[in-house]
């Protein structure tokens, strides 16, 4: 169950799912936005620079340092490409009837016992699905949200998260498998509930409600719209899942640094009380940063402070991350858990756990 302990976890993306901001070195001199035009532009060359980068980008000594400051649980991406070519045809594929690289398995497979070697939780998030949930390069298509107009590609998710649950059902370090990553927010209420109960019972049907639980995303609406679905007395150990960040809406753009602490430790805190007494479901903030939009910078001193310097200094900087983390983990703790996006990128600090740990952003022990 995930009552004890609380859940102070990292996301490990960019690792089995690409998504370009995070690691850009793979993407130099190509055209791709996303995984799935990465391996159809590259083609036969693509094998060879992704088993590199899966041996690479996380290594067994990420895990050990994880668990040496206290982090408790890892959670996964994982791409519905995972098991093989058995996945359905979407257009974007072009030429190629299976685009995507094979052996991500193995990868995962080294991943479980390396967290089951340092006491490491892990949550396997199915990232993308067939057609693409949501639109995003993290959904695996950038600009294509069909996932939900097919049933072949709503089987072929469920599919893959029974071969999950089947694979992995013995580990002791599977704590939860989440039914799909932020599905956008217009697709249909009524079919994200009914593809999460059937997701459930694929997912019960090899893992016990006693040692792994069943997580759902909001997908980017009100936790009402939800309101019964998985909450009867044979439905036991479901996860509510959100994603919390201060940067992708105008009015988060147009926020000094004292407006996001703020919004974490005011706004947030209150959706946290009322989201946990209203709804009878335990919940965790499943993605969470430090990422704010650089306009931050000039709006404090143009507007907080009136400095006539174009932006914080290196000092100032420092402080308002630290005290934007520590806003965000006041709020946070409240609820049954929290995972970091992400472990690690290769070029902004602000999103990477390890980076934000070691410039004292991020406390170093949990």
């Amino acid at each position: 169950m995930l009552n004890k302990p609380k859940l102070r976890g990292v996301n490990l993306g960019g690792w089995l799912v690409l998504e370009k901001w995070m690691t850009p070195s793979l993407f130099q001199n190509l055209q791709a936005e996303d995984e799935t035009t990465w391996c159809v532009e590259l083609g036969e060359q693509a094998a060879a620079k992704l088993q590199q980068h899966w041996q690479s980008f996380i290594a067994e000594a990420d895990f050990a340092w994880l668990a040496d400051i206290g982090i408790n649980a890892v959670r996964i991406p994982v791409g519905h490409w995972l098991f093989g070519a058995d996945y359905p045809f979407h257009p974007s594929y072009q030429h190629l009837q299976f685009p995507y690289v094979t052996g991500g398995e193995t990868v995962l497979d080294q991943a479980m016992q390396w967290a089951e070697r340092y006491q490491l939780k892990v949550v396997l998030d199915l990232h993308t699905a067939s057609g693409c949930q949501n639109g995003f390069d993290n959904g695996g298509i950038s600009g294509v949200c069909e996932w939900h107009t097919r049933d072949e590609y709503i089987q072929h998710s469920l599919t893959v998260l029974e071969r999950l649950a089947e694979r992995y059902h013995t580990s002791p370090a599977l704590m939860a498998i989440e039914v799909l990553n932020e599905p956008r927010w217009d697709v249909p209420t009524d079919v994200l509930s009914a593809y999460t109960q059937q997701a459930y019972l694929r997912i019960r049907q090899h893992c016990k409600a006693d040692d792994v639980a069943v997580v759902f995303h909001d997908g980017f609406r009100d936790y009402r719209e939800y309101a019964g679905l998985l909450q009867s007395e044979t439905d036991d150990n479901v996860i509510f899942d959100i994603h919390r960040y201060q940067c992708f809406v105008q009015d988060d753009i147009d926020t000094d640094i004292y407006g996001h602490i703020s919004k974490a430790i005011n706004d947030w805190r209150q959706e946290a009380d009322q989201l946990i007494h209203d709804s009878g479901r335990k919940t965790y903030v499943g993605e969470w940063s430090l990422g704010l939009h650089p306009k931050m910078l000039d709006l404090w001193a143009e507007q907080a402070l009136d400095y006539p310097a174009a932006s914080m200094d290196e000092f100032q900087q420092n402080l308002a991350y630290r005290g934007y983390a520590a806003a965000q983990l006041a709020c946070f703790e409240k609820y049954q858990g929290w995972f970091f996006w992400s472990y690690k990128t290769e070029t902004m600090p602000q999103w990477s756990f390890r980076d934000s740990v070691e410039r004292g952003w991020l406390p170093n022990r949990f």
